[in-house]
């Protein structure tokens, strides 16, 4: 087997992999919150962040995977920027309506490329642009229900957005330029994420609830979904790593709203959740999107592979008489040569 097919099995177990765990951490958390009435999110994801360090810490006591150190302020930076775009996520879902809140989520997907154009040069075709627009419109339809805007609450979102956009391009960013696995990040992040969500969980918690998390009275239901939250989360926040690092930021957005659509078939098929011809008319656009961008993402993938096989023979003839090549002003640069771009990532915050 090639190393394309081997990246390319790599790449659908990821995704599968989020797909699954993210649907299921879904389910688990909304028999949590919404049945079991622990709506404690912040401190919850704090917990979660803290069973997936020491769930890798024990895959590195057993030689799973291999500790790569490397630039300490870097990791101590976006493990910080991560833990902050979770609370503000939900602060934002706290100070405005789930319609305004669908609506901050639907805008990451066009911040991220405006980023990702302004500050890395990276070109989206208008295709993929075009099956994004798609897709923004049909999730919108199937989920944003009601628009109602305040100052703060507005203000909040923005920097949620702002915030989640950076962290995760930065989760692309870094495992390229320092050369590390999604595991080896995820391992050094987590601590710093988990710290600052542990700080300040409790006070979030605490003003969007009006409760004290730890004056909550624990029956061992509630402990048993908690552990099984936990436990998924692994899964989550490590597939999260991986599917950003394998393809990117945008790819990962339209695999969250993929999971959104899920969630909403699920919630109605097991949950029996209202639901309405307007829900199945926004997930109908929104798998048309989807697919859209799958299939004009695997088109310039394939373009880009057959202009590398056509350049090859050229770059073959400039090494059988280098003087012709430095007449025609073309050079060679080794993958050494590469100068990695540096800029300083639910979903993670299940």
């Amino acid at each position: 087997m090639g190393d394309s097919q081997k990246f390319h099995l790599g790449t659908i177990g990821a995704l599968s992999l989020s797909v699954v765990s993210s649907v299921s951490i879904v389910i688990c958390n909304k028999a949590l919150i919404s049945t079991l009435g622990f709506t404690f999110a912040t401190t919850l994801t704090s917990w979660h962040l803290l069973v997936t360090f020491c769930s890798l810490h024990i895959a590195l006591w057993m030689k799973f995977f291999e500790h790569k150190p490397f630039d300490a302020s870097s990791v101590m930076g976006f493990g910080i920027l991560n833990g902050i775009s979770i609370g503000l996520l939900n602060l934002s879902l706290g100070f405005n309506s789930v319609g305004f809140y669908q609506m901050t989520k639907l805008a990451i997907i066009p911040c991220t490329v405006l980023l990702e154009t302004l500050f890395f040069r990276k070109k989206f075709s208008r295709s993929v642009q075009f099956s994004l627009t798609i897709l923004i419109l049909g999730v919108g339809v199937a989920t944003v229900t009601d628009l109602q805007l305040n100052a703060l609450g507005s203000f909040l979102s923005l920097l949620a957005v702002l915030t989640t956009c950076v962290a995760q391009i930065m989760t692309n960013t870094i495992q390229k330029k320092f050369k590390v696995s999604s595991t080896q990040l995820l391992y050094q992040s987590c601590p710093y994420q988990a710290i600052t969500l542990f700080i300040v969980g409790p006070f979030l918690d605490g003003l969007l609830t009006n409760q004290n998390v730890f004056a909550f009275a624990y029956t061992p239901q509630v402990l048993f979904f908690i552990v099984l939250s936990c436990l998924i989360s692994v899964s989550v926040n490590f597939s999260t790593f991986l599917v950003i690092g394998k393809t990117s930021a945008v790819t990962y957005q339209v695999l969250g709203h993929l999971k959104t659509c899920l969630v909403l078939a699920f919630g109605y098929i097991l949950l029996r959740d209202p639901f309405s011809w307007r829900n199945i008319l926004g997930i109908l656009i929104a798998v048309v999107g989807m697919v859209l961008y799958s299939y004009y993402c695997t088109l310039e993938s394939q373009r880009k592979a057959n202009e590398g096989s056509q350049q090859l023979p050229q770059t073959k003839e400039s090494e059988v008489d280098p003087l012709l090549g430095v007449e025609n002003g073309s050079g060679m640069l080794g993958e050494d040569s590469k100068v990695p771009v540096w800029n300083s990532n639910k979903d993670l915050h299940a």
